[in-house]
C-alpha cells in the first residue's frame, strides 16, 4: 500500500442512513460498507472484531459522536467508514446523547506508524466543533470525503490528487470550514513545546494517554487535555502511547512539570520518568469526557501535600503485562498489594486503640482476676450513654471518659482483627484477581485461629493466590465458565489450601511466630536493641514508601497485636519505625531552608510543605528529592534514620499508635526521647545532604570550567 492512498472515499460514506436501532446494528452496517468498498475481506469478521472492542468500553463521546474502531486481520487497507444517521443511536457517551455521526476506524493488524498517525489526526479533529459542524452540514458523500481528507490527509488535496471513486481534488467550502480544525489536528511535537521559551514560572502539566487499541481515544484524550490547558492559560503536553511509534515527551519538559495526568486503559510505559510528581490517574474516557476537570484537579494537586504522587522507580503493577511478568516481580508486587490494603486497617484500628487508652486508661485492655472479659468489654456491654459507669473493677477511670475509651478501644480492636485476613486476602487478589479475595481472607482468618499471625497470613495468601490463579487458567466447558470465579475457584481454593493450612502448616507456622516474638523481646534488651533500631532506621529511609520501607512498617505494626504490659518490645519497635520514617521529609525541608541555592525551585516549594508531612509520619514527602538526586539524598536520609532508630531503641521509647507522628503524643511513652531521636537524625541527614550536594555542585563547576578552558585553547 502506498502512503498517499486515501483513508476515505465516497463509497465509504452513508448519509442520512437507517442503520438500525442499536449500536451493534450500526457496526454491522458500517462493516458491510467497508467491505463493499473493497477495504475488508469479511464484513462479518470486521464487525465481530469491532464489537469485541466495543464490549471493553463504549466508544460514544460527548457531542453526538461515536467512533467504533478496531484492528482486524479482515481489513485490507486502513479505512474510515462514515455514517450520518437519520435516527441517532446510543453508543454510551458520558453526556447521555445518542450519536448521529459515526466513524468506523478500521486498521489492519500490524498497521504501520504512518497510517496510525493519520487515524490519530481524525481522532483529534473530532474534538473540534468546526470539524463536526461541517460533517453535519455536508450535502453529499463527496463533500464528506473532502472534509475528512482535509483533516487527515491534506496533502492529497494540496497536490491535486483525487480520492478513489471520483472524489474531487478541491477543498471547496467544506474544506475551508475545517481549516482551523485541520491545523490543530496533529499534536505539536513535544520537543517543540519544551525547546520553545516557556515563560518564567509558567505552569506545566504533562501526562500520558492510551487506550486498548491505541488508535482513537488515545489521541482524543491528548487533544482534549491539551486544549483544556490552553483554555486555562497553561501548558499541557500529553504523550499518546498508541499502537505505533510513541512521540515521547521531552525530558526537560517533564522536569519542569508541576503535575502529571495519566489517562490510560493500558500500562503506562516509562512511569519512572514522572517519579515524585503529583498525579491524577484515570481511565482514558475520563479525559475525553471531561478534560477540564482533570486539569483543574492536577492544578489543585500541585499545592496539596497529601496528593497522590508517582512512586519512585515507577512502582506500578502496570509496568509489564502479567503474562510476561517475572514470577519474583509478580510475587513482590502482590505482597506489596496486600500490605497496602492492610495499612488502613492498622492505621484506623491502632489510632482508635490509642484514643481508647487516652480516655479510659491502659487498664481497659486487661481482664480482672476471676472475670471472663476485659474491662473494655464489660463497660461497653453493661453500660450505655444514658447509664454511664461509676466505679468498675480493674478500671482507674469512670463516667463518660471510661465508657467512650472502652468503645473506642473495642472499635480499634475489631479493625485490628482484620489485619491478617486483609493482608492474606489482598495478596491472593494480587496473584489471582477477584477470585482470590475470598479464599485469601479465609486463609488469613485461619492463620489467626491457629496462632500463626502475619507469617501464616503471608504464606496462606500466597498459596491461595497461586492456587486460585491455577484454577483460573484451566480450560473448562463454556457452561461452567460463569460459575468459575463466583463458586468453583473460591470453593476449591478454600477447601484445598485451607486444609493444608490446618493440617500441615498451621502448627509449624505458629511455632515460628512464637519464636519470632520471643526473639524480638530479647533483642529489645541491651545492645541488640540498638542494632535492631539501626536496621529498622535504614529500611525505613531506603526507598520511602517502597517495598523495603513497607516491610519495616509491616514488621512494626504486625507486632502490636501481641504487645502487652509485660511485653513492651512491639511498642518500642513501632516507635522506632515511626520516628525513623519521619526523618527524610523533615531533613529535606530543613536543607531547602538552610541552603536553597542547592535545590531547584520545585524542590524548594516541596520543602515548604515537607516539614508537615514529616511531623505526620508521611515518608513519601521526601520522594521528589530522592527521585531527582537519589545518590546524594538516599544515603543522607538512611544515615539519619539509622541514628534515630538506634536512639529510639536505646531510650526505650514506645508507641501504641501505628501512625500519626507527633500528633499521637498521648500514645507515646518517653515522648521527650522520641523528639530528641528525631531531631538528632534530622540534623545528621540535613548536614549530609547539604555537604553531598555541595560537593556535587563543586565537581560540576570544575568540570564546566575545564570544558571552557579546553574550548578556549
Amino acid at each position: 500500500m502506498t502512503e498517499n492512498k486515501p483513508l476515505i472515499i465516497p463509497d465509504l460514506v452513508a448519509l442520512d442512513a437507517d442503520a438500525g436501532p442499536g449500536k451493534e446494528d450500526v457496526i454491522e452496517f458500517l462493516a458491510t460498507t467497508v467491505a463493499g468498498a473493497g477495504r475488508a475481506s469479511s464484513p462479518d469478521g470486521l464487525a465481530a472484531d469491532a464489537k469485541k472492542r466495543e464490549s471493553t468500553a463504549p466508544t460514544g463521546i460527548p457531542g453526538g459522536i461515536a467512533i467504533p474502531h478496531c484492528r482486524s486481520s479482515h481489513v485490507l487497507a486502513p479505512s474510515l467508514g462514515f455514517a450520518r444517521l437519520a435516527e441517532p443511536v446510543d453508543f454510551g457517551a458520558a453526556d447521555g446523547q445518542a450519536a448521529d455521526l459515526i466513524f468506523m476506524i478500521a486498521a489492519p493488524d500490524g498497521a504501520d506508524d504512518f497510517h496510525l498517525q493519520l487515524l490519530a489526526k481524525l481522532a483529534r479533529g473530532l474534538m473540534q466543533t468546526e470539524f463536526t459542524d461541517a460533517l453535519r452540514q455536508a450535502a453529499d458523500a463527496e463533500e464528506i470525503t473532502r472534509i475528512v481528507t482535509q483533516q487527515v490527509q491534506p496533502e492529497l488535496l494540496d497536490d491535486g490528487a483525487q480520492a478513489e471513486g471520483g472524489a474531487g481534488g478541491g477543498a471547496g467550502k467544506a474544506g475551508s470550514a475545517v481549516g482551523s480544525a485541520q491545523g490543530s489536528g496533529a499534536a505539536e511535537p513535544k520537543e517543540a513545546a519544551a525547546s520553545s521559551a516557556l515563560a518564567e514560572g509558567e505552569t506545566v502539566i504533562v501526562g500520558v494517554s492510551s487506550c486498548p487499541t491505541g488508535i482513537a481515544h488515545t489521541f482524543m484524550a491528548a487533544e482534549a487535555l491539551e486544549q483544556a490547558g490552553k483554555d486555562r492559560g497553561i501548558t499541557v503536553a500529553i504523550e499518546g502511547q498508541g499502537s505505533g511509534k510513541i512521540d515521547a515527551l521531552d525530558p526537560e519538559l517533564i522536569k519542569r512539570a508541576s503535575a502529571v495526568i495519566f489517562a490510560h486503559d493500558l500500562p503506562v510505559k516509562g512511569r519512572e520518568r514522572f517519579a515524585g510528581k503529583p498525579v491524577i490517574d484515570v481511565g482514558v474516557k475520563a479525559a475525553v469526557n471531561d478534560a477540564g476537570s482533570l486539569v483543574d484537579k492536577a492544578l489543585a494537586a500541585v499545592d496539596d501535600p497529601g496528593a497522590a504522587r508517582v512512586p519512585a522507580g515507577g512502582g506500578s503493577a502496570e509496568e509489564s503485562e502479567e503474562g510476561s511478568e517475572h514470577w519474583a516481580r509478580r510475587l513482590q508486587r502482590s505482597v506489596m498489594t496486600g500490605v497496602s490494603y492492610m495499612i488502613p486497617f492498622v492505621a484506623a484500628g491502632g489510632l482508635l486503640i490509642a484514643l481508647g487508652f487516652l480516655l479510659g486508661g491502659y487498664d481497659i485492655a486487661l481482664t480482672p482476676e476471676g472475670a471472663d472479659k476485659s474491662v473494655a468489654e464489660a463497660v461497653a456491654h453493661d453500660y450505655t450513654l444514658w447509664g454511664l459507669p461509676g466505679s468498675v473493677e480493674g478500671a482507674a477511670g469512670s463516667g463518660l471518659t471510661l465508657y467512650l475509651g472502652s468503645v473506642f478501644f473495642l472499635l480499634g480492636q475489631a479493625a485490628m482483627n482484620f489485619l491478617v485476613p486483609a493482608l492474606a486476602g489482598y495478596i491472593a487478589f494480587g496473584l489471582a484477581g477477584r477470585p482470590g479475595i475470598a479464599p485469601g481472607f479465609a486463609m488469613g482468618a485461619i492463620a489467626v485461629s491457629v496462632g500463626s499471625g502475619f507469617i501464616g497470613g503471608l504464606i496462606g495468601g500466597i498459596l491461595a493466590g497461586y492456587f486460585a490463579a491455577w484454577l483460573t487458567g484451566l480450560n473448562v466447558p463454556a457452561w461452567l465458565r460463569g460459575l468459575m470465579p463466583v463458586v468453583i475457584i473460591p470453593l476449591g481454593t478454600t477447601l484445598v489450601v485451607g486444609s493444608v493450612m490446618y493440617m500441615l502448616l498451621g502448627r509449624p507456622l505458629a511455632s515460628l511466630m512464637t519464636a519470632l516474638q520471643d526473639g524480638l523481646s530479647s533483642m529489645s534488651q541491651g545492645g541488640s536493641a540498638v542494632f535492631l533500631g539501626i536496621i529498622l532506621g535504614l529500611m525505613m529511609c531506603f526507598d520511602l514508601g517502597g517495598p523495603v520501607n513497607k516491610a519495616a512498617y509491616l514488621f512494626g505494626t504486625a507486632g502490636l497485636s501481641a504487645a502487652s504490659a509485660s511485653n513492651t518490645a512491639p511498642y518500642e519497635i513501632m516507635a522506632t519505625v515511626m520516628a525513623a520514617g519521619m526523618v527524610p521529609p523533615l531533613a529535606m525541608s530543613a536543607a531547602t531552608f538552610l541552603r536553597s541555592r542547592l535545590f531547584t525551585k520545585a524542590e524548594i516549594e516541596n520543602g515548604r510543605s515537607a516539614w508537615l508531612l514529616g511531623l505526620s509520619f508521611i515518608s513519601e514527602g521526601a520522594i521528589p528529592f530522592a527521585a531527582a538526586d537519589p545518590l546524594r539524598v538516599i544515603p543522607a536520609t538512611m544515615a539519619g534514620g539509622a541514628v534515630t532508630g538506634a536512639m529510639t531503641m536505646a531510650m526505650h521509647v514506645g508507641s501504641r499508635a501505628p501512625h500519626g507522628g507527633v500528633f499521637v503524643a498521648f500514645a507515646i511513652t518517653n515522648f521527650g526521647g522520641f523528639l530528641l531521636a528525631i531531631l538528632a537524625g534530622t540534623v545528621v541527614s540535613t548536614v549530609l545532604v547539604i555537604v553531598l550536594k555541595g560537593l556535587g555542585r563543586n565537581a560540576n563547576g570544575r568540570k564546566g570550567a575545564e570544558a571552557q578552558a579546553a574550548a578556549a585553547a
